[in-house]
């Protein structure tokens, strides 16, 4: 495979993502072949330190610009064509080029790479909005939750293809049979829940091919009662914020009282905590797709670390294996005439 890699982007760049790219290198094959994209004096400085030579499978591309976390996301795709997030889905566009890279990843400004993939990559065909979905390790399984802040507005029809699109990337690469298609909402009534919530209910409803099961609280997320989540990118985005700051703050809480209580018990309980926190750390899981592009787009974690970095590349490498994009227009194309295909009214 080929692939590019943002090394500007993100709270560590591009230190921890060129440290990460390299670590990669021991999962890959000979013939792979990672474009690192940024400030080549800087990249090449850290790989000088980190001992690495000249690698076939490692090319450096320089860029001249790097898009901040801050800025604001259209603008800056706009105003910075060199910037290493826009080079990397430039490579990544079969618009943009005649051999487009296989994936594309990044830690950078979410709201800037979502742009980028959107005006650079385009979108599959039938599909109206890209959806980040990201993958929550539970104890009864993973579940699988779209949108988490790539469409803060969406319209029914924007989240009923969320769930086609997340269904599919459940199936292909969590091997999930039949998923469990879930709206997250404030209650499991049929008649709680906003205008889009209910809408969206309704057309789900009418898609033979999705196997929904109704609403879902977000405390009984986590109980296991259904493999995908279809939420609104605002929602999404604070849940998974939430999450990730809650479990963090229980694992931190346990460690200390068990060490209070019996710092023996603490002692051997080490190994089990350290599993657990593994588990349920998104360092593992490295980075989310950005569902519906036509292109494979990663998004990592602002505060990726070289190991996030690591586990997205391999994690990615599945993905494009799996053939995710190429089942979701077939998907698609089977529900041809249904409502969820139809064209939208302007805004």
């Amino acid at each position: 495979m080929r692939f590019a890699i943002d090394a500007m982007g993100g709270d560590h760049a591009p230190d921890e993502i060129v440290k990460g790219c390299l670590d990669a290198l021991d999962i890959l094959p000979a013939d792979d072949r990672m474009i690192i994209v940024g400030d080549r004096p800087a990249v090449e400085d850290i790989m000088r330190e980190r001992g690495v030579g000249a690698d076939p499978r490692v090319v450096v591309q320089h860029s001249t610009q790097t898009i901040g976390m801050h800025e604001t996301p259209v603008e800056a795709v706009r105003s910075k064509p060199d910037s290493s997030l826009v080079r990397i889905h430039a490579l990544g566009s079969s618009k943009k080029t005649d051999d487009p890279v296989d994936f594309v990843l990044s830690a950078g400004n979410t709201g800037a790479h979502v742009s980028a993939a959107t005006m650079t990559m385009r979108r599959l065909p039938g599909v109206h909005r890209p959806g980040i979905a990201v993958t929550i390790p539970l104890f009864h399984g993973p579940v699988v939750v779209c949108d988490v802040g790539a469409n803060p507005e969406p319209r029914p029809i924007h989240l009923a293809q969320y769930a086609i699109m997340a269904e599919t990337y459940a199936e292909r690469v969590l091997g999930l049979k039949k998923p469990r298609i879930a709206l997250l909402n404030i209650g499991a009534e049929e008649q709680k829940g906003t205008g889009l919530i209910k809408e969206t209910r309704d057309l789900l409803k009418t898609i033979p091919s999705v196997n929904y099961v109704g609403y879902v609280e977000g405390r009984d997320l986590f109980d296991g009662v259904a493999d995908v989540v279809v939420t609104d990118g605002f929602v999404g985005n604070t849940m998974l914020k939430l999450t990730e700051g809650l479990a963090k703050s229980l694992m931190k809480a346990i460690a200390h009282e068990v060490m209070v209580q019996d710092a023996e018990l603490a002692i051997r309980l080490h190994e089990v905590m350290r599993g657990l926190f593994k588990k349920n750390d998104y360092h593992e899981y490295g980075g989310a797709p950005l569902l519906g592009v036509n292109g494979v787009s990663i998004i990592c974690h602002g505060s990726s670390e070289a190991r996030t970095i690591r586990n997205a590349i391999r994690n990615a490498r599945e993905y494009v294996s799996a053939g995710v994009n190429e089942a979701i227009v077939r998907r698609l194309a089977e529900l041809e005439g249904h409502p969820v295909m139809r064209k939208e009214e302007a805004a």
